[in-house]
């Protein structure tokens, strides 16, 4: 059942001057190959831990892991790689997506302990007001975009947990049972593929 896409009334703040120093490069694309929307949280202490994070090279091509557009607690927006880039964010599924990620602790600091495997850190109102009108600009913007998940549901990968490798964890997790899939989905025109955004629509 297609929903209908709602206006809203504030107007996003992104911030376009901040792409990463390696942005020119990553792999370049044609946003007609664009498909899917991946929302993933920082699961770090704050937005400027993000971008030390961000900036960290971990290829030979000298670029590292990044999302494409950051979202603060306050909703203020950032877009850390252009559209037309192939971002390192979601393992497999990086030619064809946009990576959004939202300011939050998720498991931080003790991410692959089996204590800390819940996502305790709730999303404020105004960062979700700016991740649907990020989202609807998108829709605007990218014409065969179709699609939105979770990070939670393109890596399902397993790894042993720091203090029991006995213990196998989910090695990422966000955005997380706490994230409002249906607030989102009832405020723009996309299918949701992810396992916790369906049983919302």
């Amino acid at each position: 059942m297609k929903k209908t896409q709602k206006k809203s009334n504030n107007k996003l703040q992104t911030n376009l001057n901040n792409l990463l120093p390696y942005n020119n490069k990553l792999e370049s694309r044609e946003i007609e190959n664009i498909t899917m929307l991946v929302v993933h949280c920082t699961e770090l202490e704050n937005i400027a831990s993000a971008r030390v994070y961000g900036e960290k090279i971990h290829y030979q091509s000298g670029t590292g892991n990044s999302g494409h557009y950051y979202i603060e607690k306050s909703g203020k927006t950032y877009q850390w790689v252009e559209n037309n880039r192939v971002a390192h964010h979601v393992k497999d599924y990086n030619q064809n997506t946009i990576g959004i990620e939202l300011d939050n602790l998720g498991r931080y600091p003790n991410w692959h302990k089996t204590s800390a495997q819940y996502m305790h850190d709730k999303y404020p109102k105004v960062q979700i007001d700016a991740l649907i009108q990020l989202i609807q600009k998108l829709q605007k913007q990218l014409p065969n975009l179709q699609y939105i998940t979770g990070h939670e549901d393109l890596d399902t990968r397993l790894i042993k947990s720091e203090n029991n490798p006995e213990i196998y964890i989910r090695r990422k997790m966000d955005p997380g049972r706490l994230f409002p899939w249906q607030i989102v989905m009832q405020n723009i025109s996309l299918i949701n593929t992810g396992s916790l955004g369906k049983k919302d629509e």
